[in-house]
């Protein structure tokens, strides 16, 4: 299995959709979905962007099944995802 890089840019949306979305997917049992080793969701002047890092493109698929009828529900534009097999990672250190 191969890590991927999963970049969504919705235009127009808002933190506030945003938050419906997780708080339809904590709902939904998928607080913590398997195979998802990294999220960052973050406004880009009207945009939102999310960035995640996945376990394998079969994770973040079998996710999407779940994923994408709420993003419809709530109002988020569908927009196709550009996907990339990670080359490199590194995890910083927090210092306390």
């Amino acid at each position: 299995m191969e890590k991927q890089l999963i970049i969504f840019k919705f235009p127009g949306v808002t933190s506030d959709q945003y938050d419906q979305c997780w708080e339809e997917l904590r709902n939904a049992g998928m607080e913590h979905p398997h195979g998802l080793i990294h999220h960052v969701g973050a406004q880009s002047g009207n945009d939102w962007v999310v960035a995640d890092v996945w376990e394998s493109l079969e994770a973040f698929e079998k996710f999407s099944e779940t994923l994408m009828p709420i993003v419809a529900k709530i109002g988020v534009p569908m927009v196709q995802p550009e996907i990339s097999a990670v080359h490199f990672e590194l995890f910083g250190v927090v210092e306390a």
